[in-house]
């Protein structure tokens, strides 16, 4: 089981004014060994790093297994390239009319307006593309070009600003183009993803609530945390402004071993959710970007955590475990099946006038255990 332990007190990290962005950041931060220097050189020259104040105070120096470590300080294993690993391991690429929109489903879209993050999370499936190196906010044609877009699919009913991360843009920016979706009539949704309220709730602000609001749309904001120790009390404040705004709040994670694949651990993070008035929506299993191997569970592993979650949470805290289909073909629901199907059968009604389909089926309690049930539909 991961434990769910607490940062030591008192330690030198306490009040860091400024991200950790390299490895010598990290060593005089004591979050690396030293002896490793010379392989997170390699691995940080090819994937983004920067570890907020907010999380850095997170995590406990010298734990091999600390929770927080494993998904935000970078890992030789990640030099590692499996033959199964792809740099655009969901396809985003095959469906991108024009920079900055990712249009694979017909009623939504999404819209990356810049690849810089707050924190670089060793498992994304991104990882490719984002970071201070990697890319950049989009410029002021490829967004007038990437809303025209969107101003004329009238089958968009909802624009999701992804990335990167779109709260790390300034609150101006973001208001500027929530004002731009709001003359489009048939966009009804903002919906933003973002990790911002957990590595950087100061900048959770009115003038960023205010911004996000400008739309007059429906907005809903996405939070990412894996673990129940990133809901911090100075989060839980964020999250905390967002609702009292009036924004929706989801919640997204991914399945990693090593960090929530047990139940106690993953109810935890999604009671935290509840707790703070977001509802769990994501879990999502692992991608399979370069170098993230060492954070996979199994298909079936992942099935037995919900399975687990179901029988002991509440159904507040249950997320729907997806899978984002290797190739471009979108996300499916991966979770348990607790119905199986065991005959079918015809019958006449009493009145004798009609026939009565019956199906008959086996369903599963959260114990475990099996009922039968008779499901008929009388026929014309």
């Amino acid at each position: 089981m991961n434990e769910m332990r607490k940062p030591a007190m008192g330690r030198p990290m306490s009040g860091q004014a400024r991200a950790l962005r390299t490895v010598d950041d990290l060593r005089a931060a004591g979050l690396i060994d030293p002896d490793n220097r010379a392989v997170l050189q390699e691995v940080a020259a090819r994937y983004a790093v920067s570890i907020t104040p907010a999380v850095a105070d997170l995590i406990v120096p010298g734990d091999a297994h600390d929770p927080i470590a494993r998904q935000f300080v970078p890992h030789a294993d990640e030099s590692i390239t499996r033959d199964d690993e792809d740099a655009d391991p969901i396809g985003d690429d095959a469906h991108s009319p024009v920079a900055g929109i990712v249009h694979r489903y017909p009623d939504r879209v999404l819209l990356k307006l810049t690849a810089i993050c707050a924190v670089y999370c060793r498992f994304c499936f991104r990882r490719e593309m984002v970071g201070p190196d990697s890319g950049r906010a989009l410029s002021a044609a490829e967004r007038e070009a990437a809303l025209a877009y969107i101003a004329a699919t009238p089958a968009i009913w909802e624009v999701i600003l992804t990335g990167g991360d779109p709260l790390v843009l300034s609150a101006r920016r973001l208001a500027e183009v929530s004002r731009q979706l709001a003359t489009v009539a048939h966009v009804k949704v903002l919906r933003v993803h973002t990790r911002v309220p957990i590595a950087a709730p100061e900048r959770i602000t009115p003038s960023l609530l205010r911004a996000l609001r400008a739309s007059g749309k429906a907005v809903y904001v996405v939070v990412h945390a894996n673990h129940p120790r990133e809901l911090t009390d100075e989060v839980k404040a964020a999250l905390g402004r967002m609702a009292d705004a009036g924004i929706a709040l989801l919640s997204q994670s991914v399945l990693l071993r090593g960090v929530n694949d047990d139940v106690e651990t993953l109810g935890a993070l999604m009671r935290n959710f509840v707790e703070s008035r977001v509802k769990p929506y994501y879990l999502h299993h692992l991608d399979h970007a370069p170098g993230t191997a060492r954070f996979r569970t199994s298909l079936s592993s992942g099935q037995q955590l919900m399975r687990d979650l179901h029988g002991r949470y509440s159904g507040l805290c249950q997320p729907q475990y997806v899978l984002d289909i290797p190739g471009g073909f979108g996300k499916s629901p991966i979770g348990p099946n607790y119905l199986r199907q065991t005959g079918v059968s015809v019958a006449k009604v009493v009145s004798g006038t009609s026939d009565l389909a019956t199906d008959d089926y086996e369903v599963e309690d959260y114990k475990g255990l099996r009922h039968r049930y008779r499901s008929g539909v009388q026929s014309s």
